[in-house]
């Protein structure tokens, strides 16, 4: 029998945009793992007067928490630091205050505790989600959709990546909270939208679906943002308001125009996925991460189109669709175990392209 491959324990970071968090993992590639402890602090209450996320209010709060939530994942995971194999802290992408209070924390634990640094890439650890839940094989159709990002790839192996298709303007997530804000609701807005769209009529307004049928799979939201921003502009004018029942109906039309585009756009990318590397694989994975993944709205369409495409749908729990210091242990485990790690005077980057990763490895 093959020998059982080595398990690694790891200390995940994650501070790259306003979630606090540390966890404590164990397991070898190709998953899945054990997570021992998974502390998340969200500042929601903090940047909710703001209606967004500010950086500076972020990177303040980052520097306050951390030294606590390392803490408390220790704790939980009855693990002494001495334990850990090694320590993953996010390097980028993200709002370089918070990236460098966590990157610095990781530096500082590794140095301390003579163990390899791993500097992980956000939207990789997000991308391995997969492996650490289901033990997903290589290869695997990615959609990466989040506030920030949202992109189409295939993800080749560990730091491997072709970009397929991304957003030209505004992410998906980020389109679904400017939408709320328009509508008045509470932030985070994406939540609050999937909510009220789930009592509203989804044709009751034509809205566009940018880039549906167009040759590519780019995506773009921000044209589809400005048609709902007309149309509240008009329901209030002359002194008018928006009720439950409006708000409802532009909520439930915006995300069915944003569904119908992930739809189209995501099949023309399985049909890509399937010429690369359908010879050599007899399953088809589709892999959906990021905060947008917990829309059941869309999870819901993109499970037809996987069904309609023979791809197998794999959705990390909503846990660990939002970003988390799981997702950065897991993605330190799975280099950790290639051998890689990364030297003390790694920078922190508020861009880090996932398709250019192995140029950096």
């Amino acid at each position: 029998m093959p020998a059982m491959p080595r398990e690694f324990t790891v200390l995940g970071i994650e501070t790259s945009c306003d979630e606090t968090a540390a966890a404590i993992l164990r397991g070898a590639p190709p998953g899945p793992g054990t997570i021992l402890a998974n502390v998340v602090h969200r500042q929601i209450a903090a940047h909710a007067p703001y209606g967004g996320v500010v950086p500076e209010i972020a990177a303040r709060a980052h520097v306050e928490l951390l030294d606590g939530v390392i803490a408390r994942a220790l704790s939980e995971a009855a693990i002494a630091p001495s334990d850990l194999d090694g320590v993953a802290a996010t390097a980028g992408p993200g709002l370089i205050g918070g990236v460098m209070v966590g990157l610095l924390s990781g530096k500082a634990l590794a140095l301390g505790l003579g163990k390899p640094l791993i500097a992980v890439n956000h939207l990789e650890a997000h991308a391995l989600t997969a492996r650490l839940v289901e033990g997903t094989t290589f290869p695997f159709l990615l959609l990466l959709i989040s506030g920030g990002h949202c992109q189409l790839m295939a993800a080749e192996a560990v730091g491997r990546y072709r970009l397929y298709g991304a957003t030209i303007d505004d992410a998906a997530g980020e389109a679904f909270d400017k939408v709320a804000k328009l509508l008045g609701l509470p932030y985070p807005g994406g939540p609050e939208i999937e909510v009220r769209a789930k009592t509203g009529n989804p044709k009751r307004f034509p809205f566009p679906r940018p880039m549906r049928g167009r040759e590519g799979m780019d995506f773009s939201f921000s044209g589809l943002k400005t048609a709902v921003r007309l149309s509240v502009a008009e329901l209030t004018s002359n002194g008018g308001s928006l009720n439950d029942t409006l708000r409802a109906d532009v909520a439930a039309s915006f995300q069915a125009a944003v569904v119908d585009v992930l739809k189209d756009r995501v099949r023309v990318a399985m049909q890509r996925f399937r010429t690369e590397f359908g010879i050599k694989n007899n399953v088809l994975n589709f892999i959906v991460a990021g905060g947008v993944a917990s829309n059941q709205a869309i999870c819901g369409a993109l499970k037809q189109v996987s069904g309609e495409e023979g791809f197998a749908l794999t959705v990390a729990p909503p846990a660990l669709c939002t970003d988390n210091g799981a997702m950065i242990a897991w993605a330190g485990i799975e280099r950790l175990a290639l051998g890689w790690s990364d030297p003390l005077d790694t920078a922190p980057k508020a861009r880090w392209p996932l398709e250019l990763l192995d140029k950096n490895t």
